[in-house]
């Protein structure tokens, strides 16, 4: 059995060259190598391509390369969160390639399996398919993606041994488990490494044949940026989102597998009892998910898509975003319930970018409204200057076409019967005349 290397967090590092692309694992700052990353921020390393989710929260992780400029390039999935990422890009100091989540790691997979690329539907007919190549597969529309590989990947683990057979906690697999295989050098910070045979094979997530250096390196809740407790997630809670998860949980049955977007839907998560037998889905790598946690952080629990820590219930079960993404496409997720910025006559919804704002921020949106068998919109009726969301045709950048089942706002639920936008109930104390002033778009109404 080989043994592979313990080195410092210094030496990892100087590992790394100018020019290199840079795998990082992570979502958020769970499971992110935050100690290599830092230790990186301390050497004179430039123009790097960085590939991962997101490059951690300001100051933190790959933000520290951020704030040193020696990020040339990030791919990715979700900058927006860290507004020194949108400033660097809104003043051209990095170059920024967007790319669906479920795209990323599968890019990702498919850089480590030795694969030319792969067809997906996720994005066919938006801004970010422009310029790549597509084909109709089965009358349905695809975009093929090229493979991602790395000169170095920087991944994190709970435990490893010292023949380098890696082990993930909870939703600390996310891009982790991709990576180790996409890259030329893979260097592993785990929490513990213990002597060969401690870890059983049937526990060990990432071969030792992968894996070149190890680091032990202990992680703070300080390293868990916003993560690090429950107390710092807050939620907007308010009479008018409450009327609107109460309505969209009517749609949800026992038994069905479903995704929570950020913000309205997230309310429906605290309406959901163990006793309705709806089992959540994070697209980070979980099925199962509980309520969050009365105190505490990521370093006691599983986090969701939303970055807040949450509880696992009875059967629940891990996974890598890879694997997670593949239970979307293949239409193993029954109901997706997101928030809308617009939704049209033709069924289009525009979720993910607002002119004049960089696009920094398409997550998994995409992957989750052209995969989910049920698509439900969750949002407000109007935008805040009065203007109608629910349009005849959205001129925002689309996220999805021709894919929304359902739409509920505070003041009606609309759905496309036979094809056409159709208005299929009134909320209560809102009228026919309220919801025709303050809806641009063309529908039957059918109350």
């Amino acid at each position: 059995m080989k043994r592979v290397p313990q080195i410092t967090a210094e030496e990892a590092a100087a590992k790394v060259k100018d020019g290199d692309t840079l795998l990082v694992g992570g979502f958020g700052m769970t499971g992110n190598p935050v100690h290599l990353l830092h230790a990186l921020a301390q050497t004179s390393v430039k123009n790097l391509v960085y590939v991962g989710n997101n490059v951690g929260e300001a100051g933190l992780g790959g933000g520290r390369l951020l704030r040193n400029g020696q990020i040339k390039k990030a791919i990715g999935s979700y900058f927006t969160s860290n507004p020194e990422a949108v400033k660097a890009a809104q003043s051209g100091a990095i170059e920024v390639e967007l790319l669906p989540q479920g795209s990323l790691a599968e890019a990702l997979r498919a850089g480590g399996a030795g694969l030319g690329g792969f067809y997906t539907p996720t994005s066919a007919g938006t801004l970010l398919a422009r310029g790549k190549e597509t084909r109709v597969i089965g009358g349905k529309e695809y975009v093929f993606i090229e493979p991602l590989r790395g000169n170095v990947a920087f991944i994190r683990a709970w435990k490893a041994d010292t023949a380098g057979n890696l082990v993930y906690r909870m939703t600390e697999q996310n891009f982790n488990k991709a990576m180790a295989t996409a890259a030329d050098l893979v260097i592993a910070e785990v929490e513990h490494i213990v002597p060969v045979g401690e870890i059983d094979p049937n526990e060990v997530h990432t071969p030792g044949c992968y894996v070149d250096y190890l680091v032990e390196a202990r992680m703070t809740p300080e390293d868990l940026g916003s993560s690090a407790s429950v107390a710092n997630s807050i939620k907007k809670v308010d009479p008018l989102r409450l009327s609107i998860a109460r309505r969209a949980l009517q749609e949800l049955k026992a038994g069905e597998v479903v995704n929570l977007g950020i913000g309205i839907p997230t309310l429906v998560a605290d309406l959901i009892t163990p006793d309705m037998g709806i089992i959540l889905h994070t697209e980070n790598g979980m099925l199962g998910v509980g309520p969050a946690p009365e105190e505490g952080g990521a370093m006691d629990y599983p986090v969701n898509a939303g970055k807040i820590p949450v509880t696992a219930l009875p059967g629940a079960s891990y996974f890598d975003s890879a694997d997670s993404f593949a239970m979307i496409r293949g239409g193993h997720v029954d109901v997706a319930i997101m928030g809308g910025l617009q939704v049209d006559e033709k069924a289009n919804l525009a979720n993910w970018a607002v002119p004049g704002k960089p696009l920094l921020g398409v997550g998994g949106a995409m992957d989750l409204a052209s995969g989910a068998k049920k698509l439900i919109i969750t949002m407000t009726h109007t935008n805040p200057d009065g203007s109608a969301k629910i349009v005849p045709e959205c001129d925002l950048p689309l996220t999805a076409v021709g894919a929304v089942d359902l739409v509920i706002t505070e003041l009606a639920v609309f759905g496309y019967p036979g094809g056409r936008l159709t208005l299929l109930e009134l909320m209560p104390g809102a009228s026919l005349e309220e919801v025709r002033a303050k809806t641009s778009a063309r529908f039957i109404a059918k109350v």
